[in-house]
């Protein structure tokens, strides 16, 4: 029997091993080749670092509704200046505005939910809803578009053949993780997802760690809207909508426990490699994107049963 620790990783790595190996024969090796592996190092980065952000708050029980529409609302933020200001003094300046927006949600949700006691599902389906009407309103359903090239550099940059939004998004996959394994508020954010009564009573306070959880989760949102940005060249008020419900999946598949107390960012790593593979084989395959969709969601439920299988337990209990 699997020790609890570490049958997600088993199941998950034996998942991605597996896809691998199906992609590449019904590909014909195409799967292996230099190009479909930097378009895969060149798709990862978005969803990605937005996951991230979703990982903070379900490691505590909660969740983020609002983290699309904060990306959105920064990346028009910093795409206004960045229109204004066509330099790199401009884009070094619209980097800082893009982000303190995004952290600007993040204390707002961190108010809502810890010092208010408002759900989190209700607090942030609020602020999603609020932060998308302000955005609405700055661009009226327009999109601004044309950034200067020192900009276009986050996305579509290399360093040494490995894209630059790769490289973004593992640099800050190892700053969580060493945010969540190293430090007193990453074993904290764990305490309070596993049992918040128990860590209120350990002396910790509840309300300070869960403010900052939300304040964290803006602070990538808001990494993950400079991506965006630079990836389309535009900034919409509506961009990567269908990405919210990808990063709830990309933690429950990377192991991260709905109700909280339990989840490492290695196991988000490899969901998100897992749901960009079979993205990338398919686009290969020329199928439907939405056989794409179809597999993503028979993924989970396979996991969730061998899950089942080997524990007892359902994913979340």
């Amino acid at each position: 029997m699997l020790k609890d620790k570490n049958y997600q990783s088993v199941i998950l790595g034996s998942t991605l091993i597996f896809l691998v190996i199906l992609m590449t024969i019904l590909t014909g090796g195409k799967l292996l080749q230099v190009d479909s592996l930097q378009a895969i190092a060149f798709q990862i980065p978005l969803l990605g670092v937005l996951t991230l952000a979703q990982m903070t708050p379900m490691l505590t029980g909660g969740i983020d509704l609002s983290i699309i529409s904060t990306a959105n609302l920064s990346g028009i933020l910093a795409a206004m200046v960045l229109i204004h200001i066509p330099s790199v003094y401009g884009t070094l300046l619209a980097i800082m505005v893009g982000v303190a927006t995004a952290m600007a949600v993040g204390i707002l949700n961190g108010i809502l939910i810890a010092f208010l006691y408002i759900t989190p599902i209700i607090a942030t389906l609020a602020t999603m809803i609020l932060i998308k009407g302000v955005a609405l309103a700055i661009t009226k359903g327009y999109i601004i578009s044309g950034f200067p090239d020192s900009f276009s550099f986050i996305s579509n940059g290399e360093i040494l053949g490995i894209p630059m939004p790769f490289i973004i998004f593992i640099a800050f996959a190892l700053f969580l993780s060493v945010i969540l394994s190293k430090t007193t508020f990453g074993i904290s954010v764990y305490m309070i997802g596993s049992n918040p009564t128990a860590t209120a009573f350990s002396g910790l306070n509840n309300k300070k760690i869960l403010f900052n959880v939300y304040l964290l989760s803006g602070f990538l949102a808001g990494i993950a809207s400079l991506i965006m940005i630079s990836r389309f060249n535009a900034a919409q008020a509506a961009y990567g909508e269908s990405y919210l419900l990808l990063t709830v999946l990309a933690c429950v598949l990377g192991g991260i426990n709905p109700a909280g107390g339990f989840g490492k960012v290695s196991g988000l790593l490899v969901a998100v490699v897992v749901l960009q593979t079979v993205s990338i084989g398919f686009n290969l395959l020329r199928l439907s994107s939405h056989l794409t969709d179809a597999l993503w969601g028979i993924i989970l439920l396979v996991i969730v049963v061998i899950n089942r299988a080997i524990t007892g337990k359902w994913i979340g209990n």
